[in-house]
């Protein structure tokens, strides 16, 4: 027999968002795994691998099944991981072949962000960052090449680390751009992230700079900001958002320093619009044009249009890329990292679907330097607009920063705003019911024991375990119902609402004094078969009444 915990995180995987998964082990497999795995740092920590990662015995795709391989070897990033005592809950959706960091371009669903439906997820690494933040896996692996490892953070309000690129090995990964590719992990904190990249690096990893002498850096950091306007493209609660997220990190000791962009920013749009998009033809431009009908067309395009790069044109973009790292040399003395938003939108599905290239341009417009000129990254949560869709922070520094990083990063996480969401319960999440630890462990705090207004009808809802009620607003008389008014911060609200299976949802409940909160309500079209239960004025005293 598993242990509880075990059997809610599979039954949590079991019921995850649409798009997040492209295959997994069987839930026996899983717990067998973590009954044997070893007693290290991440010891029982489920984790999601990008399905351009290999796992041993589990097919690679990259997001197209005619490309798929089953490799024999973990990757080391994985093999690493599993060491240390973490266990692999299943590989995760993706933009084919890593090309797009708008989450859209798989034939394996396409998933929207946790907190924010409607919105993209991001990509590539779309799934990866779906399952952190659903609290399907405790970490989760992506890839960064233009910004992959980010961008999906900043759409789910997760950590997302892209780690220098010597860090962690890239062996046993389907390539993108070979030269700049590297590993990256999401999590729900920065402090969890650099654990997992602590593992992954190994320990024959390349020399870190020195915590100590980055003592003064990490007590005080001399952050670069934008000397000049960023471009918004028209989201002005984005511009209003980064500048609060400045304010946030001069709260932790930073001193900001306005620096020219110029060269980072040039720099960016060499990845798609200089010779390195030939890269990924080199990688599979031979598999598209053997299996043109197989690839999704945007990531077909993508890649064939490299096909008329020179030899001439990859030099010079090399010489040109070598000046504007030279040119942006004097930045990195006058400060220890930059802070920059992770991306500058945050586009619906819909808006994504009809204008792939413009808005993958606008969503990279700041992250596609950092492979490129060899600096670490990580996208941090830095608040939400109006209506929800997230925003995020990305403080970048030289190669092997990447402890300093993670020191400043978990200092700014300690300086948000907690934000939260009253829910209320009616039934098995009640204090004391089999599902709510699903609240405690995620810091719910019970705020009143009190009843909704009347207008509402209560069923025992058939074959559900645990046994489970479901709330209706009724068309005309119902009564008054027992319910809990637990709080909870926005990014758990969001995890814990991924966990609700169908046929009950999260809706408007009206409570006794007049006010709305959100609530467990149920699909009318469920309740066939199911027993009236209202008379009995609530969950607790039905479940009485059958013990009786």
């Amino acid at each position: 027999m598993s242990a509880p915990w075990l059997d809610d995180a599979l039954g949590r995987i079991a019921a995850s968002p649409e798009g997040v998964w492209i295959s997994r082990p069987g839930d026996d497999d899983i717990s067998r795994a973590v009954a044997a795995a070893p007693d290290g740092p991440l010891h029982g920590l489920l984790v999601g691998v990008k399905d351009n990662i290999d796992v041993a015995g589990m097919p690679t795709t990259a997001g197209c099944p005619a490309y798929a391989y089953t490799p024999g070897a973990d990757a080391p990033a994985v093999a690493r991981l599993r060491a240390a005592g973490a266990v692999v809950a299943g590989k995760t959706n993706m933009d084919q072949f890593a090309t797009g960091l708008v989450g859209t371009r798989s034939p394996y669903g396409i998933p929207e962000s946790v907190v924010a439906p409607g919105i993209i997820a991001g990509g590539s690494s779309s799934g990866s960052a779906v399952a952190v933040a659903a609290g399907l896996v405790d970490i989760a692996l992506g890839t960064d090449t233009a910004g992959s490892g980010r961008v999906p953070a900043a759409m789910n309000a997760i950590a997302g680390f892209k780690p220098t690129r010597a860090l962690v090995p890239t062996a046993g990964v389907v390539p993108a751009c070979r030269s700049l590719d590297c590993v990256s992990v999401f999590a729900r904190t920065c402090d969890l992230a650099w654990r997992a990249l602590g593992a992954m690096a190994g320990g024959a990893r390349p020399a870190l700079r020195d915590a100590v002498a980055d003592a003064r850096a990490q007590a005080a950091p001399r952050v670069g900001v934008p000397a000049t306007a960023l471009e918004w493209f028209g989201d002005a609660e984005a511009e209003a958002l980064f500048t609060a997220a400045l304010g946030r990190l001069e709260t932790v000791g930073a001193t900001l320093v306005p620096v020219d962009m110029a060269p980072f920013l040039e720099a960016a749009t060499l990845l798609y619009g200089g010779p390195w998009v030939a890269e990924r033809l080199a990688a599979v431009g031979e598999f598209i044009a053997a299996h043109p009908d197989e690839v999704h067309p945007v990531v077909r395009d993508v890649i064939l249009a490299a096909a008329d790069r020179t030899a001439v044109d990859a030099y010079t973009g090399r010489y040109r890329l070598d000046a504007l790292i030279e040119a942006a040399a004097p930045v990195w003395e006058a400060v220890d990292m930059l802070a920059l938003p992770t991306a500058a939108i945050a586009p619906t599905i819909d808006e994504t679907l009809a204008d792939p290239h413009g808005v993958q341009a606008k969503l990279g417009r700041y992250t596609n330097f950092v492979n490129l000129m060899d600096l670490c990254a990580v996208s941090l949560p830095a608040g939400a607009r109006t209506g929800g869709a997230p925003f995020g922070i990305q403080l970048v520094a030289p190669a092997f920063g990447d402890a300093l990083l993670a020191a400043v990063g978990t200092r700014f996480e300690t300086t948000a705003p907690q934000a939260t969401v009253r829910v209320a319960v009616v039934g098995a999440h009640l204090a004391g019911q089999p599902l709510n630890h699903q609240l405690v462990r995620r810091g719910g705090k019970l705020i009143a024991a009190t009843h909704t207004a009347p207008g509402y009808r209560l069923f025992h809802l058939t074959g559900t375990v645990p046994p489970k009620p479901g709330l209706v607003r009724a068309a005309d008389g119902g009564a008054a119902i027992e319910v809990e008014v637990w709080e909870l911060g926005v990014a758990e609200f969001g995890a814990f609402t991924a966990e609700v299976p169908p046929p009950l949802g999260i809706g408007n409940v009206t409570l006794a004094d007049g006010s709305s909160v959100k609530g467990f309500m149920c699909e009318p079209g469920a309740l066939d078969g199911s027993d009236e239960i209202t008379r009995f004025g609530g969950w607790r005293a039905y479940l009485a009444s059958r013990s009786g």
